[in-house]
């Protein structure tokens, strides 16, 4: 199934791209993409415990199912003063 993943600040970074359409398996949960993006893209492997994923602009926690067509944020942690 293809999704539509956002990406910003430092997941924009690590990935060379601000959006992107992505092949996933069928039913798969916000935590599996995110491991599966960390496959896919080494530099977000740090990244990966601290990203909150958002879908159709609603937050999520990882055991969330990720339809086709749905459009799958990764937001990084802010810093900042």
């Amino acid at each position: 199934m293809i999704v539509r993943l956002l990406l910003f600040a430092s997941c924009r970074d690590a990935v060379g791209a601000k959006e992107l359409d992505l092949e996933v398996v069928e039913g798969i949960n916000a935590g599996s993409l995110r491991d599966e993006l960390a496959q896919r893209y080494p530099r977000l492997g740090p990244l990966k415990g601290k990203l909150l994923v958002a879908v159709n602009a609603e937050y999520i926690d990882d055991q969330t199912v990720i339809k086709e067509g749905d459009e799958v944020a990764l937001i990084p942690p802010v810093s900042g003063g």
